[in-house]
């Protein structure tokens, strides 16, 4: 990777669209990070229920695929045909509102000790830690992560935040089989969603907090 430079653009305006959104399935937990399945099936992560979940986009009848654990909150399919998972360890507490019906998160409980990077095999919903730490030191909060094509993913980790986990990665790589990983930016502040250029030159990461956007050259595959 070339450097940790933020890269910045001028703000432009954006145009409304109007398009057709038609609700799918009803009734998830806190869901994230769909992954469109070959089948036309759409695989997704439910954070406050524990599970990867897949739902039938014609019928909206939703399977859970495993029972995961923690708190799954990224998903994406792995050069061996498993789905990968940024889980947050149970980052947060959960409440759901009377009046909507709708889960929140809230604070981080006390008893969280930190999250993992797993990987579910879709025929028996086999759940494997393939890491859960740096260096020995344990992964905070892992959010989100993007398959970069040669045998690796990039994946952020929210949980690491101005002041309290000083020093810590927030973007983050490595090998899907095991055999590394590395951390690749610091100094973030809640790090989110993460994606790739469709070349893969350039990796992308948001940043809740501050509201902002980073990009990073990538020079070569990590």
């Amino acid at each position: 990777m070339a450097d940790d430079t933020i890269t910045s653009r001028p703000t432009v305006p954006v145009e409304r669209v109007e398009i057709d959104l038609r609700t799918v399935t009803e009734g998830l937990r806190f869901p994230e990070g769909p992954v469109a399945m070959p089948d036309g099936s759409v695989a997704l992560v439910e954070i406050a229920r524990g599970t990867l979940t897949r739902v039938d986009v014609a019928t909206g009848d939703t399977r859970v695929v495993a029972e995961c654990g923690g708190g799954p909150n990224g998903a994406a399919m792995g050069p061996d045909g498993r789905m990968y998972l940024a889980d947050n360890g149970a980052f947060f507490t959960w409440f759901t509102d009377e009046a909507s019906g709708i889960t929140i998160p809230g604070p981080t409980p006390d008893e969280h000790v930190g999250g993992a990077i797993a990987a579910v095999d879709l025929m028996n919903g086999t759940t494997d830690l393939v890491y859960t730490a740096i260096d020995g030191v344990r992964l905070v909060a892992p959010n989100d992560l993007v398959a970069d094509g040669h045998g690796g993913f990039w994946f952020t980790d929210h949980g690491v935040q101005h002041g309290n986990h000083p020093g810590r990665p927030g973007l983050c790589y490595a090998k899907a089989d095991g055999s590394g990983i590395w951390g690749r930016a610091f100094d973030c502040d809640a790090n989110n969603g993460v994606g790739l250029s469709p070349d893969g030159s350039v990796v992308y990461a948001a940043e809740t907090h501050s509201g902002r956007l980073f990009a990073w050259d990538v020079v070569a595959p990590g």
